[in-house]
């Protein structure tokens, strides 16, 4: 085993790669000895430092789902419709950077790719440092400074690519639902702590806000910071993999299959809705629930205090969903999510029916709405489970789908057969990019979707967006059962019976 980087566990008996120390000649995850004496310990270090880099992109990426909230107290005068587009328009640009980050790690490298990615999070957080300082910088500065946040959300797709290189095909639900989660978990920080960092309170209120004000900026400096360290970790402690390297035009012969749309379309389902739920909480809860002074204390429910459980929870459930369909398949695990989502979205619903609009006109109204939060809010919590698991176990199913078509087409032993693994590892790396880049739109469509200007009313929108997107679930739940679960004698290779 050819592993050159410095420290290392692989191999006593190693030999410097003609492309650098930092570069892996010898990658065979798949053979048991391998992976035992060395591999694993390789793999685990390089998946450590991925999680920690994606983790600060995804806090980048969705620094706007919280401060947005905060630019009306700092002197902003945006409207409801406008920092609901200032939340979007990062998930946007992320979406449309992941395919290009997809790409790139088999053209610089998994490391290096990592290091320059880490690095280009500190045009996102010094800019944003600037825009809050001065009352007087204009909207279309926030926004396009807000676009260059979308460099986080590129991170996922060219950290999913790398460590799907690493792992062995029965341990990739569980690693790449491990790092998902680990990238997943940046935004329910940034939501956590961000108010407690630049002193509008949080965690539940056992922080109070200083009596200095809100400096937004300080966030920005903090993840400035932790972005150096990711750039300099990587440099330190990842690998490239010669073996992870071909041509884009390789990769995107991906396009052409029809695997990448379907599973694309059910990302944006799963993922989709995590993002997009994730930036839109905040302002949700502020729109619906919150009440200003001088109304009198406990009137209405502060959005700094619970914002962040809802990412929390989706992150938390992500790993869950790639062990679940490790052990009992991807596509049955992807439609129970779906119908949970359902269940729980028609829940959310109720809830918002039962709601008066425009709280900030009268306390008692107010506390009216106030008495329905509990329950929005664990509906709600349950929607966001539902993306969670199902966004790993939805990942879990591009390698083994890819991985399937190679079996199916050669015979096992021959090198045809070793071959055709290979470039399946290769298509599916791509896949994920492709896929992950579909079901980032999500968190541009759905903030969107509650800020329509067609609608005067923010909590008639609101209605309506949870009614569209219940019934997006439905389809979803009916495509992947019929894809991916539905047994077929005209397939030659059914995938129900592999358990895809």
């Amino acid at each position: 085993m050819t592993v050159t980087s410095e420290p290392t566990t692989a191999s006593a008996t190693q030999q410097r790669s003609a492309r650098g120390r930092y570069w892996i000649d010898d990658w065979r995850p798949e053979e048991e000895d391998f992976w035992e004496n060395g591999g694993k310990q390789v793999a685990r270090r390089n998946l450590a430092w991925s999680i920690f880099a994606e983790h600060l992109g995804f806090s980048v990426w969705l620094i706007w789902s919280v401060s947005s909230a905060f630019l009306v107290a700092q002197g902003f005068a945006f409207s409801a419709q406008q920092l609901f587009v200032l939340v979007a328009i990062p998930n946007l640009v992320g979406a449309l950077l992941r395919l290009p980050y997809t790409f790139a790690v088999p053209k610089f490298g998994g490391r290096n790719w990592t290091m320059i990615s880490a690095a280009m999070l500190l045009v996102p957080t010094l800019t944003f440092a600037w825009a809050v300082q001065n009352p007087s910088t204009p909207y279309w500065a926030f926004c396009l400074i807000a676009a260059t946040a979308g460099f986080g959300g590129g991170n996922f797709a060219s950290s999913m690519a790398n460590i799907n290189f690493f792992y062995p095909a029965a341990k990739k639900g569980a690693a790449l639902g491990l790092n998902a989660a680990g990238g997943n978990l940046g935004v329910s920080i940034i939501q956590l702590l961000l108010p407690v960092m630049v002193g509008g309170a949080g965690i539940f209120g056992l922080v109070k806000a200083r009596d200095s004000g809100i400096d937004l900026e300080i966030a920005a400096y903090v993840y400035a910071a932790l972005a150096v360290i990711a750039t300099l970790a990587a440099a330190r402690y990842m690998n490239n993999l010669t073996s992870a390297v071909s041509r884009p035009r390789e990769q995107l012969q991906i396009v052409r299959k029809p695997h990448t749309w379907i599973m694309a379309f059910l990302y944006i389902g799963t993922f989709g809705s995590f993002i997009g739920y994730s930036a839109a909480m905040p302002l949700l809860i502020k729109l619906n629930f919150w009440v200003p002074e001088p109304a009198p204390l406990g009137t209405g429910v502060f959005f700094a205090y619970y914002a962040f459980l809802g990412a929390g929870i989706g992150s938390a459930t992500r790993p869950f969903g790639g062990w679940l369909a490790d052990r009992f398949g991807g596509a049955r695990i992807t439609l129970y999510s779906f119908v949970a989502m359902i269940v729980f979205t028609l829940a959310v619903l109720w809830t918002l029916t039962q709601l008066t609009p425009n709280p900030t006109a009268d306390p008692a109204i107010a506390l009216d709405n106030k008495s329905w939060f509990p329950w929005f809010l664990g509906f709600f919590l349950c929607v966001f489970a539902a993306t969670g698991i199902g966004n790993g176990s939805a990942y879990k199913m591009i390698p083994a789908i890819w991985r399937n078509e190679a079996e199916v087409t050669t015979e096992a032993g021959t090198p045809e057969r070793t071959r055709a693994l290979g470039v399946a590892t290769k298509e599916a790396s791509a896949a994920l990019g492709v896929v992950g880049a579909c079901g980032a739109l999500g968190g541009f469509l759905i903030p969107l979707a509650f800020a329509s200007p067609w609608v005067d009313n923010p909590l008639s929108a609101t209605k309506g967006a949870f009614l569209v997107f219940t019934l997006y679930y439905v389809v979803c739940a009916v495509v992947c059962f019929a894809v991916y679960l539905k047994k077929s004698s005209s397939r030659a290779s059914s995938l129900a019976a592999v358990r895809i």
